[in-house]
């Protein structure tokens, strides 16, 4: 068969996976009320959610219930600015919300010039009020600064209460068997029979459920893993659900390099190569990569890249 209509094939083979597989979004959603503060409801009011790293803006209106809801929210640092004619601007600043958050955040606003911020302190930390589900989220330095052998980041799920690691599930994953990455309990369910999801696209696979992809360890801002009670949205799990966030760019460039090598200068040989005289056999692992990301157009665009490699 010429190249090209295997390529076809194939081709047409992913876009039939695609039809039947549903993305979750890894977005987040901030909810709650506008009142004065004599507790009347204020419809009308403007909500402006500014992301801190890219300075994206997201508006919303509260409804006639005083009622204001932004989604597709990226994981990050936030800040909002509540403006009703007739009231004091409100601020607040230092909002951090994680993977598949759902928080509610209710603002008072004090009669005055629209010219007139009034800034918010960090007060309560932010409740999850719209989800049921148990769930925990493995935040970004954690994910950057955990030991971790073989940098293979589904390790990391464990970290999570209610979590079990099963047999091949450690190691390098460019030498491990695709049927180890996805070997956890989770919630008390089937080892293997969970569901995975990078930037809310499936990685699981129809056969046995195995995890077709395994994301770099640098690449990977946060995660969150649902162990019971999960959302009606997800199907297809007899465990719990993984859902990876990536990084992202900003306004600013960032970017890193890493470099492990194994080699074997300390190794001591073995008792039988030592009884028969065999040298120590040779040994080098190398496992190296590098991240970048930033603006492509500012407050506009951004682009994020990573690669590792393993030999």
């Amino acid at each position: 068969m010429p190249r090209h209509l295997k390529l076809l094939g194939t081709v047409m083979c992913l876009f039939m996976m695609v039809g039947f597989c549903q993305a979750q979004s890894t977005n987040a959603t901030i909810t709650g009320s506008i009142t004065d503060q004599s507790g009347g409801i204020l419809p009308g009011a403007t909500v402006e959610i500014t992301n801190a790293g890219t300075g994206v803006v997201n508006i919303a209106k509260t409804n006639d219930a005083g009622i204001y809801r932004v989604g597709g929210l990226v994981p990050g640092d936030y800040r909002a600015r509540i403006v009703k004619e007739g009231f004091k601007a409100v601020v607040k600043e230092g909002i951090t919300l994680h993977v598949q958050d759902q928080v509610s955040i209710n603002f008072i606003l004090e009669v005055g010039s629209v010219t007139e911020n009034v800034t918010v302190e960090a007060g309560q930390p932010l409740l999850q009020t719209e989800s049921t589900d148990l769930s925990q989220v493995v935040e970004g330095r954690t994910v950057a600064e955990t030991p971790l052998n073989g940098r293979n980041v589904l390790n990391l799920v464990t970290l999570v209460p209610g979590v079990v690691a099963q047999g091949g599930t450690a190691g390098n994953p460019t030498s491990n068997s695709p049927n180890g990455w996805g070997n956890y309990q989770i919630g008390g369910g089937m080892a293997n029979q969970s569901s995975s999801y990078l930037d809310g696209a499936p990685i699981n696979v129809s056969y046995v459920n195995l995890t077709a992809l395994m994301p770099s360890q640098d690449s990977i801002q946060e995660f969150r893993v649902a162990t019971n009670n999960v959302s009606p949205q997800y199907g297809r799990f007899a465990g719990g659900v993984v859902n990876f966030s990536t990084k992202s760019g900003t306004n600013e460039f960032h970017g890193s390099a890493f470099e492990y090598i194994r080699n074997n200068v300390l190794n001591a040989n073995n008792f039988f190569n030592n009884r028969t005289g065999l040298p120590r056999p040779e040994f080098t692992q190398n496992q190296f990569g590098t991240t970048v990301g930033g603006p492509i157009k500012r407050d506009k665009i951004f682009g994020f890249f990573s690669w590792e490699g393993y030999q």
